[in-house]
């Protein structure tokens, strides 16, 4: 027998929540909402990794690789024959959803060792010194607002800094903070349910989730199947959350108790394990409604860049490994670094896995969710950013290109080139927010260059 339909009013008039609520108050909000008919916003995750990203590292085997100074016109080729480089390969299972692009330029950006906020906002930042105007997931948080516009977080070489104002921004000179520490981003972001003196520990979350047990199965009786499953998911989100946040304070106070001398070598600060919490949470806020944009700074900015990825065996931070990627008497920096960008992808597909795993509509929130993968620092190591090489993951619930696709865009000024600014044109096009001029100009390149968005990019 068909259920009867969920009215949001009836439904939530009927729940009274504990101190769940919330957290646990925008998910049911999406589901009485879905049920009526409606469809959430789009939602974004922003991963910007600090110090370069070279064009060859995203360039899929098969077909040669074209220098920038050499592209004379613009090609999309089909991803389905070819294979995917080292640093794309986590996320081979979903190269129906993949899109690299290559050749956007940025130059109306800072460059150098990072473009701090211009990286998403398309302006010369000058360090973090001149926050000009919105970032383009600063512009998504406050169109599409959860109990959080924004959830940025990242990781930083300064093991101390708990937090920075390095990459987003909601408006000029109005910097969103990037939550550094775990715990810290996890007492902000979940909790606030605990009330009282218990709001800023970390240790409540135990609490936390027993609230949400019961009023989870307070809510499953007022739902039907695809709903249960969908809080069934968000809970198992959730835990796993709790868990892997946990072991960052646990391994900590451990070597505290038997080491002499605690050092970064055994700290429970390693970026890896770092890197590993902020995902869990920036995906659990996604899937609860807490947020619909959550951006990944992954050492974005100088000196937060100088990160070392000990976690992943490697010994040299990455402003080193920045000059080394160069060098021929040092192949093993290009490999190192294939690593480290292929744990991020690792990181990102374990999000699309969880986001498919949640029913929404017709399908799931993987369908209604776009991934964006760039660096701050463009193409090279003290780049000019003539290149800015990205990674797009998602269709944006069908306004975006299904996926497969290698683009590569003519070289800087040749007819057919198109700027950073018209890829988040793209975006908020996608995102039912269209702009057709947003950031700054490069005032080298015609006007029409950065305008509108990227027609092959829309569905």
């Amino acid at each position: 027998m068909k259920p009867h339909p969920i009215h949001r009013r009836q439904f939530l008039s009927r729940l009274t929540l504990g101190a769940s609520a919330p957290l646990l108050g925008p998910l049911l909000e999406q589901i009485a909402g879905a049920a009526e008919g409606e469809l959430p916003p789009l939602r974004f995750l922003f991963v910007v990794e600090g110090n370069s990203l070279p064009p060859l590292q995203i360039h899929p085997e098969g077909i040669p690789f074209v220098e920038r100074e050499n592209r004379n016109k613009f090609s999309d080729t089909p991803l389905a024959s070819l294979k995917l480089p080292v640093s794309l390969q986590p996320v081979e299972a979903y190269r129906d959803r993949l899109t690299i692009v290559q050749g956007l330029s940025g130059r109306m950006c800072t460059g150098g060792h990072s473009s701090d906020h211009g990286t998403l906002g398309c302006y010369a930042a000058n360090n973090g010194r001149n926050v000009l105007g919105a970032t383009v997931d600063g512009v998504l948080g406050t169109k599409f607002p959860g109990v959080f516009r924004n959830v940025v977080l990242g990781i930083s070489s300064n093991l101390t800094k708990p937090v920075d104002f390095n990459l987003s921004a909601s408006g000029p000179g109005r910097s969103l903070a990037t939550l550094y520490d775990p715990k810290i981003a996890y007492s902000r972001l979940f909790g606030s349910v605990a009330d009282g003196k218990a709001r800023g520990e970390f240790v409540a979350r135990q609490n936390i989730l027993d609230h949400m047990r019961g009023d989870i199965k307070k809510a499953q009786r007022e739902l039907g199947g695809i709903e249960k499953v969908k809080l069934d998911t968000y809970l198992e989100s959730f835990e796993s959350l709790g868990t892997r946040s946990s072991r960052l304070i646990e391994l900590h106070d451990k070597i505290k108790d038997v080491a002499p001398t605690l050092d970064d070598k055994f700290s429970s600060l390693e970026p890896t394990d770092q890197l590993d919490a902020h995902f869990a949470m920036a995906t659990a806020s996604l899937i609860g409604g807490l947020s619909h944009c959550a951006t990944i700074a992954s050492g974005v900015g100088f000196p937060n860049m100088n990160v070392t990825f000990g976690g992943l065996g490697i010994t040299r931070h990455k402003h080193i490994l920045g000059h080394a990627l160069y060098s021929q008497d040092d192949p093993t920096a290009w490999v190192e670094c294939e690593k480290i960008r292929a744990f991020h992808f690792g990181l990102i597909a374990r999000t699309m896995d969880a986001l498919g795993k949640v029913p929404e509509g017709d399908g799931t929130m993987l369908d209604r969710t776009v991934i964006v993968y760039l660096s701050d620092g463009a193409e090279t190591h003290h780049s000019r950013c003539f290149e800015w090489p990205m990674v797009i993951l998602g269709h944006g619930g069908g306004r975006l290109i299904k996926g497969g696709h290698y683009l590569q865009y003519p070289d800087y000024g040749i007819p057919g080139h198109r700027t950073m600014n018209t890829m988040f044109n793209t975006l908020l096009h996608a995102a039912g927010a269209p702009r057709d001029d947003f950031g700054n100009l490069d005032p080298t390149l015609d006007v029409a260059m950065h305008r509108g968005p990227l027609a092959e990019m829309l569905a």
